[in-house]
């Protein structure tokens, strides 16, 4: 018997079938511990105020309020919201990832005084979130009369996720051979040319990570909007669903159908890049 039917025969044995059974099981399990707050929040967007304040408070709704979807968009302007936060999401990503090439690539390929001190200080950035920094951010930008304004916002949520794209974009780098470059050269591309036509087609799965993680960090901030947007009509979407959040009742059924509602672009992209994501998460966890 050859080793291959030997192995087909071994994958075959109880015990290989009761840990597969175990791992589709372990599998469910997660995903629907996973996906019932989302369940939740769908099925209470589906329900009347009065039923969200019942004592008798049930899982599904007794009577299906399908209008509550539609009524969100004439009682607050969610469509400038959506669009708000897409220029700011996009803004932030397109920043991070054009300066964060060049810079992973210095610091993958070249060879310069100060790389570890450099690189030390992208981790340490790392360590301070927004809010910390919330108050010496708002004087920045009032000085440089970036408040109120989207381009505030393009700019602090791109330089929040600088670090990370510069880090995940060099471990992809590094695990890239050096010789496609070398041989780049050779037939006549200079420095620029070869990473241009060869080594960022070979990280496309890195970018689109550190794409992904960007934009979706910047589409989730909430912090720094609410500091430094006072219009209504610049608040991006996760400052502007808080208009149900009222003084003395929460409007449950509005807040829950507009937060599915926000979910659908980040899914849209999941979708979208997939197929890229795990290969741009183990070619960036490359020590170096």
């Amino acid at each position: 018997m050859s080793k291959e039917k030997k192995y087909i025969k071994k994958a075959r044995t109880p015990k290989d079938k009761v840990l597969r059974v175990l791992l589709y099981v372990a599998i469910i399990v997660m995903v629907l511990v996973t996906l019932y707050p989302y369940f939740v929040m769908f099925t209470t967007a589906l329900k009347s105020r009065a039923e969200i304040y019942s004592m008798k408070g049930t899982l599904l709704p007794i009577e299906w309020e399908w209008e509550n979807f539609v009524d969100i968009w004439s009682l607050a302007p969610l469509g400038r919201y959506f669009i708000n936060s897409i220029l700011i999401s996009g803004g932030a990503t397109a920043i991070a990832i054009l300066c964060g090439i060049p810079a992973a690539y210095a610091l993958s390929r070249m060879k310069f005084k100060g790389k570890k001190f450099f690189l030390g200080l992208v981790i340490v950035s790392q360590m301070f979130a927004p809010v910390v920094l919330l108050v010496g951010i708002y004087k920045v930008m009032s000085v440089l009369h970036l408040t109120d304004s989207l381009l505030g916002l393009i700019f602090i949520n791109a330089a929040f996720n600088q670090a990370f794209a510069i880090w995940l974009l060099r471990g992809t780098f590094m695990s890239i051979s050096p010789e496609m470059e070398q041989a780049a050269t050779i037939d006549g591309c200079n420095q620029l040319q070869a990473m241009i036509r060869v080594l960022l087609p070979v990280a496309a799965p890195g970018i689109v990570t550190a794409l992904i993680f960007v934009f979706i960090n910047a589409w989730n901030e909430y912090t720094v909007a609410l500091t430094l947007i006072s219009s209504d009509l610049l608040k991006p979407l996760t400052v502007g669903i808080t208009v149900f959040n009222g003084y003395n009742m929460i409007e449950w059924q509005y807040l829950f159908a507009s937060s599915l509602f926000a979910t659908i672009p980040v899914v849209i992209l999941f979708i979208c890049i997939e197929k890229h994501l795990v290969g741009g998460l183990t070619s960036g966890g490359v020590k170096g």
